[in-house]
């Protein structure tokens, strides 16, 4: 899918991943409009990069109904969706660890709100010669990582929609459906797990998201995740084993 000179919404655009990737995008001519919940963050990105922004919260089903009542409005031609915006809580599952509270905020935002949003837009990327949907999950979606217990859960659950998605669309739409399953990269997100010691920076991400949609490729793999998937995959038990050696 060639998406230059189309109209992509980044969520979660103002920083980290979702920021790389929309000045990656917008310098290959896509017309880009990040959207968060933080308007002096995504007004900063915005200057920086020469793009537009929407104030909204995709956790919230009224701001989701007026988002895309002003895409449709000002972005008709919208035919790229890049579902990035993320929370994550660093622990251990464990008699204290209020894991019910943390699950249900993970999921609000890494699962309920990517699918409330993209059964919004359906209408309006169905318009479109050619679309897409990406969701960023991780390489936690096919094996849990044990300090990201139930992040793990919910990005697991993105990639098993991601599937189901991409199997129903195809039979009767031009929307494609694509995954991106980065493994740690360099945030303000990830400085409690390493990222600036050990992560990627996000521009590699933003590269990969690029190549694999130009190339039409449903599952983008970034850094160590598609080695993580194949060992997954062989033995699960020696790569679940490997994968949070050191942290049980």
């Amino acid at each position: 899918m060639d998406i230059k000179n189309k109209t992509v919404l980044i969520t979660g655009g103002g920083s980290g991943i979702g920021y790389a990737t929309a000045k990656f995008l917008s310098e290959k001519g896509t017309r880009v409009v990040i959207t968060g919940r933080n308007e002096d963050k995504l007004a900063k990105a915005a200057n920086e990069l020469g793009i537009n922004y929407i104030v909204s919260d995709v956790t919230d089903a009224d701001a989701v109904k007026n988002l895309v009542t002003k895409l449709e409005t000002f972005y008709g031609n919208l035919s790229l969706l890049i579902n990035n915006a993320g929370v994550g809580f660093v622990y251990k599952l464990g008699e204290g660890a209020n894991a019910v509270d943390k699950a249900k905020q993970e999921f609000e935002t890494n699962y309920f709100a990517p699918v409330r949003l993209i059964e919004a837009l359906l209408p309006l990327l169905k318009k479109q010669p050619e679309a897409a949907i990406v969701n960023i999950t991780s390489n936690v979606a096919f094996h849990p990582l044990l300090v990201l217990p139930t992040y793990s859960d919910a990005k697991t659950a993105l990639h098993s929609h991601s599937v189901a998605l991409r199997l129903t669309l195809s039979s009767d739409t031009n929307i494609k459906v694509f995954e991106v399953m980065p493994s740690l990269i360099n945030t303000d997100a990830t400085k409690d797990m390493g990222g600036e010691q050990h992560g990627l920076p996000p521009e590699v991400a933003a590269e990969d998201i690029y190549t694999g949609i130009n190339e039409d490729r449903y599952e983008i793999f970034v850094g160590e995740a598609g080695r993580q998937r194949t060992d997954y995959f062989a033995n699960p038990d020696a790569a679940i084993a490997k994968f949070n050696q050191g942290l049980y």
